[in-house]
């Protein structure tokens, strides 16, 4: 049904056959107020927390004082008087509890990467090559510090606030549709769980299912489990179905000529028709070349599942897909930070890497903005021992293409990597710096009877807008 939905509704809207409020709403599908700098945008999104001090942020004097409380290094008062320290989070004896974790040292090299000499950490080989093409944010920050931080990042609100429409979502309402025979907000990887927000970080809210992100699997079989008649039914049996029900539909409409609802529903069937026998061909992957296998890493087991994802990504956005949010699991690392983030870097990095640099000589990543975030960091100080908690109050993601600067830095952690202190950016700057560069306003996009706060819209980060 949800499927149905997102068919029904892009064509009502395609039709004009919505009357009223929602119909008369600037923004929806229509021509964009701002010049548009990209046409789709691919969403990598690192569940669990990624440590922003072993990826984008190097922090030497965490090494340097290792050992010590944050307290006892020669930061702890900065730390503790910041404007942005949290001072209702105290033990018993008074003391705040996150300045009493030893310092743990970084577990991992930096170096300079590219003419431009961002410093990133050597589990990012294959990303540091491209550098140059990179927007840092080192200044991010946000407000939940449990894992419902996936959904405060993908919709701006705390899940306190209950479930608001997310940026895939608003993508989807503002712009609508460049290809009818393709979902055009498309969820690859298991995205968060039920305690994290579940679909609604990839989900509509108010703005109704047919703008909810609609999952794909990669099996060229069943690509779309909850679309297809079964495996069972053969490609020439279901082009048989279509053929009979695109005859019922037309007698249909010779029955009932003036009944627009009734057309909307036909279409709505035959875009969903149409979308059941374009998908597989998307994610028929055998058609690439040895060559870009090898580059996105399909041909070694650690990087395949990421790399057919992202080899996904860019077959979907070659084909007009407007936005493609691609989840990777498994970096919530209380202990163990050092196994856990090198091999969860392992099985990213080169498919990353293999995106952009496709994207590239491809002539894509001009109109394509691809976004690398996680939900938040992780601390300074060490959590049993050789891992790191949760830590919202700073942490970075990188932009590419679509009309970004590259080899930019933007924002500044403390010396410790504790808190955001220059430049310091809510996560819905990031919704509306990609709304901004796909030509969108994001005071534009509105559905009466639902207020937005002032924090929902967010600001577009200027300095990295190329």
């Amino acid at each position: 049904m949800g499927f149905t939905g997102l068919a029904l509704g892009a064509m009502l809207h395609r039709d004009g056959i919505l009357r009223g409020e929602e119909a008369a709403t600037p923004g929806l599908n229509a021509a964009p107020p701002l010049a548009p700098r990209a046409k789709n945008v691919i969403w990598y999104f690192m569940l669990g927390g990624t440590s922003h001090l072993e990826s984008f942020d190097p922090k030497p004097a965490v090494s340097e004082h290792a050992g010590k409380t944050i307290d006892e290094s020669p930061y702890g008062s900065a730390v503790v008087n910041s404007p942005y320290y949290r001072k209702n989070v105290r033990d018993f004896a008074g003391t705040p509890r996150d300045l009493m974790p030893k310092l743990y040292p970084l577990q991992v090299g930096f170096s300079k990467r590219g003419e431009s000499g961002i410093e990133i950490s050597d589990w990012w080989p294959q990303v540091s090559e491209c550098a140059d093409d990179l927007a840092v944010v080192r200044s991010m920050w946000t407000t939940d510090n449990d894992h419902a931080a996936q959904l405060q990042f993908h919709t701006g609100r705390h899940i306190f606030d209950g479930f608001h429409p997310s940026i895939g979502s608003w993508v989807h309402y503002g712009l609508g549709s460049l290809n009818d025979n393709l979902p055009q907000f498309v969820v690859l990887g298991g995205g968060p769980g039920d305690c994290c927000g579940g679909v609604g970080a990839h989900g509509a809210s108010y703005l109704g299912p047919e703008h909810a992100g609609v999952a794909m699997t990669l099996d060229p079989n069943n690509p779309l489990p909850f679309g297809t008649p079964g495996a069972e039914v053969t490609l020439d049996e279901r082009r048989r179905q279509l053929d009979l029900l695109r005859q019922l539909n037309q007698q249909a409409g010779v029955e009932y000529p003036d009944d627009p609802s009734m057309r909307a529903r036909i279409k709505s069937y035959e875009l969903a028709s149409r979308m059941q026998l374009s998908v597989p061909e998307v994610v028929r992957l055998e058609d690439e070349t040895a060559e870009t296998h090898s580059l996105y890493g399909l041909d070694q087991a650690e990087t395949r599942t990421m790399g057919r994802y992202s080899l996904t990504a860019r077959r979907l956005v070659e084909r007009g897909v407007r936005f493609v949010q691609i989840y990777d699991d498994g970096w919530d690392a209380h202990s163990g930070l050092l196994a856990n983030h090198s091999t969860r870097c392992g099985a990213v990095d080169r498919p990353i890497a293999g995106l952009l640099k496709d994207l590239k000589r491809r002539g894509l990543l001009d109109e394509t903005l691809v976004v690398w975030a996680t939900e938040f960091g992780r601390t300074p100080g060490a959590e049993r021992s050789d891992g790191r908690d949760h830590h919202p109050y700073g942490f970075s993601v990188w932009m590419a293409g679509g009309g970004l600067k590259g080899g930019v830095v933007h924002g500044a952690t403390d010396e410790l990597g504790f808190h955001a202190v220059e430049d310091r950016h809510y996560v819905t700057d990031i919704h509306a710096t990609v709304l901004h560069q796909l030509g969108l306003d994001p005071r534009q996009l509105e559905i009466p009877g639902h207020k937005r706060l002032e924090i929902d819209y967010g600001k577009p980060i200027a300095p990295i807008i190329a």
